[in-house]
């Protein structure tokens, strides 16, 4: 009998799992979610674009483009006129966050708005809490984070998104929103690759760093266990961030828990792929397709992402 049949029937089989794991790993526009950044004013920021800020009416403007675009979601982070030691400017009615969510509700009642629900752009400090001397406190955080939450879904928003890695925050704002979908960023850990972000949201510690409540890179085991604590409290969907340096958190979370599994491509990751785009290293676009897909393969469903806006073009 000739090799031929059996080479055949080795290139069929190669095939038909090429085209299963294309469709698991499959580049949709409705898997991904464009951040924004929204302030007293608009800074546009020329060598990281998505890394710019809007003012509320400039936002309507980036946000009508998106939705035209076909992007389906985007988040919301706030960048305060005034910061004081509690971050109040969070919880605020008339804060940055909610006069854009109810700007955004108006003029895109289609779109999925997202919010971040953190204290660190708020605080004079940079610190993602209420301090205790030089500790964040834990406890005392709590009610002001879900102060938070609660003003931004009376204002508009479809889901809160607690960044903040306090221990009992998703209980916490569980109890006080029932039925609003919360997206815990369960495994964040304390990255080297949050820096761009920490500009444009004017947020990086005025002391120390953010490790005694962030998680450790070296430390996997943790990720499970906190991804099951959030699910025990109530959390509907489990992000991971960073994505790349995280790939097999992603897929361990994926393997282990049932429920939605997203990660977010942090500012640092878009920056590296752009800089070497600009020094001429690489292609961005096929890049970026790349780094995408690696996290999509890796098990998230759904990705936070600067590319959002140009994924839109390029698919």
């Amino acid at each position: 009998m000739s090799a031929f049949p059996v080479t055949r029937l080795r290139r069929m089989r190669r095939s038909a799992a090429l085209r299963s794991l294309v469709r698991e790993t499959r580049l949709d526009l409705d898997a991904f979610v464009m951040p924004l950044f929204v302030g007293p004013d608009t800074k546009p920021n020329p060598e990281l674009p998505p890394l710019g800020r809007f003012s509320v009416e400039e936002l309507v403007g980036e946000v009508e483009g998106l939705v035209r675009l076909g992007v389906p979601a985007v988040i919301l982070f706030g960048i305060p006129e005034e910061k004081d030691d509690e971050g109040s400017g969070a919880w605020d009615d008339d804060g940055i966050v909610q006069r854009a969510l109810r700007a955004l509700r108006a003029e895109a009642p289609g779109l999925t708005l997202l919010t971040d629900v953190c204290l660190c752009e708020y605080t004079e400090h940079g610190h993602c809490g209420t301090l205790d001397g030089d500790t964040v406190a834990n406890d005392e955080t709590l009610e002001s984070l879900v102060r938070t939450a609660v003003s931004h879904v009376e204002a508009g928003a479809d889901a809160v998104c607690p960044s903040d890695m306090m221990d009992g925050r998703v209980g916490a704002i569980r109890s006080a929103l029932p039925e609003v979908p919360i997206v815990s960023y369960a495994a964040k850990y304390a990255s080297a690759f949050y820096g761009p972000f920490r500009e444009v949201a004017e947020a990086a510690p005025s002391f120390g760093d953010r490790r005694g409540y962030q998680m450790d890179p070296a430390n996997a085991r943790e990720a499970l266990r906190e991804c099951a604590l959030d699910l025990e409290e109530g959390a509907d969907v489990l992000m991971v961030k960073p994505a790349l340096p995280y790939l097999d958190v992603i897929r361990a979370v994926r393997e282990r828990f049932d429920s939605p599994v997203w990660a977010y491509q942090v500012s640092g990751e878009y920056a590296m792929v752009r800089a070497a785009a600009d020094a001429g290293h690489l292609e961005e676009q096929r890049a970026a397709l790349e780094a995408l897909t690696a996290i999509k393969r890796a098990g998230a469903g759904t990705i936070v992402t600067y590319w959002a806006k140009d994924l839109a073009r390029w698919l």
